[in-house]
């Protein structure tokens, strides 16, 4: 019998991710999240571009404000992390993938791996898309951006690495949880009651955990500077990072010393 390489359990997982409807709807509902909202943003702007605040107007960051619209198609990747793994315990499948593939930290890796490699591709086409919508939007009334400035650079490239590690933040999320449900709950939580939650504790206690929140982390991400009381781009990354991978290392950790 051949033995099980990871290259061929990537093989399989690809093949099982690609055929599943809810990959194609994600993908799809996040092209239209990020690019559709984002262009109404970028059209409100512009239409009250004259009567805006002056200090509103100074602060204004064409970048980020192109990009809104990754803050709603967040939770359309983090879905998709969440299904690619509690699908297959909803439906009793992941018995007969861990029998075929016994070690199962090969089965986890493999599916990380094929999630990653598509959300990446997929965001980051979408954010370009979406800040050159943009941009374009604004242009000759409101001032731009141009992808030429490093910062910019960044920003734009880090929208799609934020949207990539959700998909894999809600990816061990759903290996933790094992239901879709709850999962999709959890995550939502998190992105969403969190700060609603923060917000109404004390200033400095606000001040101290809002940073912290990984929306807060998505907004320092995208934007060409530092925002006030937020980490930069690059700090914002790396704690985001760490989120996920403390994730994904609980998630195997259980997925190796409990039963399917």
């Amino acid at each position: 019998m051949p033995s099980v390489t990871l290259a061929s359990v990537v093989r399989a997982e690809w093949i099982k991710f690609r055929t599943v409807r809810s990959t194609g709807a994600g993908y799809a509902v996040t092209f239209a999240l990020t690019i559709g909202i984002g262009a109404l943003i970028a059209a409100a702007i512009r239409g009250h571009w004259q009567t805006m605040d002056p200090l509103a107007k100074l602060a204004f960051d064409p970048v980020s404000t192109s990009l809104g619209g990754i803050l709603f198609a967040q939770f359309a990747v983090g879905v998709i992390g969440i299904l690619f793994i509690t699908s297959e315990y909803a439906t009793g499948s992941i018995r007969t993938t861990l029998a075929a593939t016994p070690r199962r930290i090969q089965v986890a890796a493999a599916k990380l791996i094929v999630l990653l490699s598509a959300t990446i591709v997929v965001a980051e086409i979408v954010v370009v898309v979406a800040f050159l919508i943009g941009q374009r939007i604004f242009a000759g009334v409101v001032p731009t951006a141009s992808m030429a400035s490093a910062p910019v650079l960044r920003s734009v490239l880090l929208g799609g690495v934020y949207l990539a590690l959700l998909g894999a933040f809600g990816f061990g999320i759903g290996l933790i949880l094992r239901h879709q449900s709850a999962a999709i709950s959890v995550f939502t939580s998190l992105l969403l009651v969190v700060p609603i939650v923060v917000f109404v504790l004390p200033q400095s206690w606000q001040d101290s955990i809002t940073r912290y929140e990984p929306s807060a982390l998505g907004r320092a991400m995208m934007s060409t500077t530092s925002p006030p009381q937020l980490f930069a781009a690059w700090p914002a990354t790396t704690v985001l990072a760490t989120y996920v991978i403390v994730t994904l290392a609980s998630g195997a950790l259980l997925l190796v010393h409990r039963d399917a």
